[in-house]
Parts: C-alpha cells; structure tokens; sequence
C-alpha cells in the first residue's frame, strides 16, 4: 500500500509573480485539512517558519491523528541567505545554514520524524564568471557535511532543482548529487528525487530512482507533474501519464516504503480535491502495478521487441 504525504505549504495562500491564490490557514487549519483528505495521512511541514513549537505540534498530530513523513528545512528566505546559505563567502552566513539544518534535526527528532529534507535554491548563480566552482564545490561539502553528521539517526536528504530560485541551482541533477554525497561520505545521507524537478531538468525520473537504489543510498519521493520547461507542481500524470508509470513501477521494484509526498501547487484548483486526486491516483496505480507485473511486464522490460511491451501497455495499462 503506498503511503501517501502532503507538503503543509500548500495548503493555505500560496502566489507567484502576480497573484495569489486561496486563503491563508494557521497550522492547524492545515492539519485539520489534511485530517480530512481520502487516502493521506503524512505531512511535511516546513521548519522553521510553519511550525518550531515541539509540544503544539505534537499536540496537533495527535489531535488530528497525522503522521510526519518529513521535516524540510528552508534555508533560502533569511536576507543573509539571498547569495546563499550553504555556499556564502562568508562563514558566518554558512554556520547560519548550517545551523537551521541542525535546528531542523532536533525539532524531527522531537516529534518523532525520521528525517529531514533541504532543497538548497538559494545556492547557484546566473552569469559567467560570477562564481568559483571549485569553491562552491568544497563549501557544499563542508556545509552539508556537517548537517549530515550531525545526529545521524535522523538523516538528511538533499533535494536538487535545476533552478530556483538562482538561475541554476548548484545541486541540478540526481547523478550531481551522488558525486556530492560520495565527497562527503556520509552514509546516512540521502537525496530526494521530486517527480517534477526531475522532469524538467531534462532526467528520467524512473532512471534517477533506480541510480539511487543501485547506489544503495536512501532516497525520498515528492511527486507531481509539469510540462517539461519549468516546475509547474501541477497533479500526478496529467503531463507525464506512462512516465509517472515506470517511477512508481521502479519505486516499487526496489521496496521503496516511505512517503510518496505531494509537492504540488493547487493555485487555481480546490485544495481538498488536488491532493485526494494525488493520492487517488498514485494508490491505484501502486496496486493495479502489481497485476501488470503479475501478468508480464517486467518479463517484457528489456527485451529486443519494444512493440511487444507497447502492445502491452496499450490493453493492459491504457486500456485501448
């Protein structure tokens, strides 16, 4: 059964460049709200600028009955952070970052979460010649390093983006994120893969899934969809139906059993029915994927005749 998650964040007043969208909500309006939704029971929230007071969000997850599928740690709003956190000239400024990282753990540690997850956008550059490379290379390794050994019983997982909100993100791609991990050599760390970033970012998100349980690291899924060009968080498989088959198909190959997290924006959507649909349909394709392998798929995988899998995938998952 997949268990399915939420980002807190989407779930009051949300805006882009030029409107905002839905009404704001106080944390507990947000869990009230999630309580209420078919098929979800976890939730990320955002540490610290949704929730930082243990014993009332303690007190809301018991209340409304939620389980925490993962604290994610914003180091990209602070002004110092503006240049970046991890990444900044000044140590000051990268000790601050480092810290918001530490302060998540132990805030995930007190209400029981078993992990943190940090998205560096802030960290990257636009033009030639702005930035040293190498660097930038070696603080990433000394920032993120000392979050990640930091109680290692909550692990951290790195989230690349190709960009946003720096013209390109220093931490873009899935493989990138590897090659960091390995500098640091932390064991504990992992990355988390979100469907859309993935997508635009011009990878495969099914071959990202299986580079990261073939490299016997842990992984962290948020899902959601776009049109290729940029991370439009719009529902599962509206844009990228059979690709969002073959990522659930390789999650569960591997045994993934953690969180399957909606990272999507419902902007112009009601709230309520973006997430149920998410959950709705990743359920169903999480179930109906077991049949499809009972009936032969994964004996077709990789065979020397693609219209023998294609005729497959016609009757048997898109039903034509």
């Amino acid at each position: 059964m997949a268990k399915i998650g939420v980002i807190t964040g989407f779930l009051g007043r949300t805006r882009d460049r030029f409107h905002e969208y839905n009404e704001p909500q106080t944390l507990e309006g947000k869990l009230r709200m999630v309580s209420k939704m078919k098929g979800v029971d976890g939730l990320e929230v955002v540490y610290p600028y949704e929730a930082n007071d243990v014993a009332e969000f303690k007190a809301l997850l018991r209340k409304y009955k939620l389980k925490v599928a993962a604290v994610n740690v914003n180091i990209k709003a602070e002004p110092e952070f503006r240049n970046g956190g991890l990444t900044s000239s000044s140590k000051a400024v990268r000790d601050k970052a480092v810290r918001f990282i530490k302060e998540a753990k132990d805030f995930a540690k007190a209400v029981g979460a078993d992990k943190v997850t940090c998205c560096p956008l802030g960290d990257g550059y636009e033009y030639q010649f702005q930035t040293d490379y190498a660097q930038a290379w070696k603080r990433l390794v000394e920032t993120f390093g000392a979050a990640g050994t930091y109680r290692r019983e909550i692990p951290l997982f790195i989230e690349y983006k190709p960009s946003e909100t720096r013209g390109k993100c220093f931490l873009d791609t899935c493989a990138k994120t590897q090659c960091l991990l390995n500098d640091i050599g932390e064991k504990t760390m992992g990355i988390t893969i979100d469907f859309g970033h993935s997508t635009y970012g011009g990878e495969n998100p099914a071959e990202s899934v299986v580079l990261m349980a073939e490299s016997g690291r842990p992984m962290y899924i948020h899902i959601n969809d776009n049109d290729g060009l940029w991370d439009w968080d719009y529902p599962v498989a509206t844009k990228h139906f059979l690709a969002y088959v073959e990522f659930l198909y390789y999650l569960r190959k591997y045994g993934y059993d953690g969180y399957l997290t909606s990272d999507t924006s419902p902007t112009r959507l009601d709230i309520m029915g973006t997430f149920e649909t998410n959950a709705r349909v990743t359920t169903r394709l999480w179930t109906k994927l077991g049949a499809w392998d009972r009936k032969g798929l994964s004996r077709l995988i990789g065979c020397d005749d693609y219209l023998k899998t294609w005729r497959f995938i016609e009757k048997e998952i898109l039903g034509i």
